[in-house]
């Protein structure tokens, strides 16, 4: 038997459009060969569609699209599509996580999910009734059991801590599925997918059955997707794999010998690209932005982020802005230049000297008597934040944040200055990780795109003579150790400090990590990359005392 996964990258809400992409889909299966097209969980929607499921129209209009679908496709092969189904029953929540399955231009059959997260940036017990029992769909001769997402994730000889009580999987093959079909919208994190495949191969080997899992690729939101849809034998040996964060139509032989070897696209400072280049472009492109703005620093962040932008865009669509202040240096200007130049990006300079003197003018008489502070270096990030803005409405152009994870952790950063923009593009890539990919970035294109003084100068935000990131902050490769042990691990700061850590820098980082909780609460949507974004996943208190 052949099975066709349809690895495409669907809108949330276009339902129309969506529909589109799942027939192309499925007549290039079809003159593949497939006996079955399997699309992605809650493909003809779009995942993750959120509070839209709350709309009995929207839903309406999902079915009365799978219908016209069914009739367009009824001369193709079966094709499994993935929807929200109405609860008929007046109990439980009203919907379910279903798939329904396309046959001779009608809808044959219905498959629920059983397993609903709730955990990270998961919510679908808000929407969703969980199903009981096994589901078989028999298709050229195979009994398949037909499994969506977190179906397949609950391995009690996996996972050292099952989160649910029961094993979808296992009640399908006791039911006689001799094959395992999974449907899947699994969001992208750095390393995310060898264990992924691990758990995958061992389930299939576990069970002596040969499974499928097929995944959607893109960026929606905050979320982007990597495909990499896939498939194992019996024997839990990798048969067939599809491609990383682009569209592919994987077909998998279950009678197959054959093999294909390990992946080969792993590398993390490679997957973190990828994956902000495309969560960049579909962004943009899902909200009607074809060009972007940005403030150019001459440092690390703002260089990354319009190489990312120049790739998912293009050059021609990327304005770099130079906001020089009479703290900026000269490296600076001249490094941001240098940067706009390897890029081929648009550059317009707007000093900022002069709105500063009539901000000191305004002020002058409630600041007299006072200290020079912090205020006046965020006055200078408002100014700018301004400027941004004013640019963004004007060309109609989506403005870029810079910031990075280790910033807004900390809340190394201004709000309605630095923060103000629609997308904070490396907000989940912690410092470190923002200089290993800069790092990647000039080796695998085999030339300096990011100058060498770039990654070579210490990093400051130029709001006061000599200023150096160090002067408020611990050195960058210690802040980010602590950041990923509390933030992504859940470390309290006692353990911290035992596995090495000063004491005192530990608190004092973990204090400002809670302070800084207003600040996120206000910032711009920021890809995800990592296990624990400061996302739609991170669900902290700002109200609050407490030591962790």
């Amino acid at each position: 038997m052949k099975i066709a996964l349809l690895q495409i990258n669907p809108t949330v809400g276009d339902i129309a459009g969506n529909a589109a992409l799942i027939a192309a889909a499925a007549k290039q299966a079809r003159a593949e060969g497939a006996d079955l097209a399997v699309t992605p969980e809650l493909a003809l929607v779009g995942y993750l569609p959120r509070d839209l499921l709350l709309s009995e129209t929207f839903v309406a209009r999902g079915w009365a699209q799978l219908d016209a679908l069914a009739r367009e496709l009824a001369d193709d092969p079966p094709v499994l599509v993935g929807l929200p189904e109405p609860n008929p029953s007046d109990e439980g929540r009203p919907l379910y996580n279903s798939a329904a399955l396309l046959r001779g231009g009608r809808v044959e059959q219905r498959f629920r999910k059983a397993l609903l997260p709730t955990y990270d940036v998961f919510d679908e017990d808000r929407y969703f009734e969980p199903f009981q029992g096994a589901q078989l769909l028999d298709v050229a001769g195979t009994r398949l059991g037909i499994s969506i997402c977190e179906d397949i994730w609950n391995d009690r000889d996996f996972w050292k801590r099952r989160r649910y009580h029961h094993d979808p999987v296992e009640e399908l093959v006791r039911a006689g599925a001799t094959a395992i079909v999974n449907l899947s919208a699994s969001p992208f994190s750095v390393g995310k997918h060898t264990r992924r495949e691990e758990m995958l191969s061992s389930v299939a080997r576990k069970y002596g059955v040969p499974l499928v899992y097929v995944n959607q690729y893109g960026g929606n939101d905050d979320l982007v997707f990597d495909g990499r849809s896939c498939g194992f034998n019996a024997a839990g040996a990798a048969i067939a794999r599809g491609r990383s964060f682009d569209a592919d139509v994987v077909l998998c032989d279950l009678a197959s010998t054959g093999t294909v070897g390990a992946a080969t696209d792993l590398v993390a400072e490679s997957e973190v690209w990828r994956a902000l280049v495309l969560g960049t472009r579909d962004y943009a492109r899902k909200c009607g932005f074809s060009r972007v703005v940005l403030g150019l620093s001459g440092g690390i962040d703002s260089a990354l982020t319009a190489a990312i932008a120049a790739e998912a865009l293009g050059p021609a669509q990327v304005l770099g802005v130079l906001m020089p202040s009479p703290f900026s240096s000269q490296g600076s200007i001249d490094d941001s230049l240098a940067l706009a130049a390897n890029l081929g990006i648009e550059t317009l300079t707007l000093p900022i000297e002069p709105a500063m003197i009539a901000m000191a003018q305004t002020l002058a008489a409630p600041f007299a008597g006072t200290a020079r502070d912090v205020t006046e270096e965020n006055i200078q990030a408002r100014i700018r934040g301004n400027l941004l803005m004013a640019l963004s409405n004007k060309r109609g152009a989506l403005l870029l944040t810079t910031g990075n994870k280790s910033e807004l952790a900390v809340g190394y950063c201004t709000l309605y200055g630095d923060m103000s923009g629609g997308l904070g593009v490396i907000a989940d890539v912690p410092k470190t990780m923002v200089y290993r990919v800069s790092r990647w970035l000039n080796d695998h294109a085999q030339r300096a795109i990011i100058p060498s003084a770039v990654l070579t100068k210490a990093p400051s935000a130029e709001l006061r003579p000599n200023q150096v990131d160090q002067d408020s902050l611990p050195p960058y490769d210690i802040l980010d150790d602590i950041l990923q042990r509390h933030v992504e691990r859940h470390e309290p700061a006692a353990a911290i400090v035992a596995a090495g850590f000063d004491a005192a820098t530990v608190h004092r980082v973990l204090r400002l990590v809670r302070g800084a909780e207003f600040k996120r609460k206000q910032a711009a949507p920021g890809l995800k990359v990592t296990d624990r974004a400061f996302g739609t996943g991170w669900r902290m208190p700002i109200a609050a005392r407490y030591d962790i």
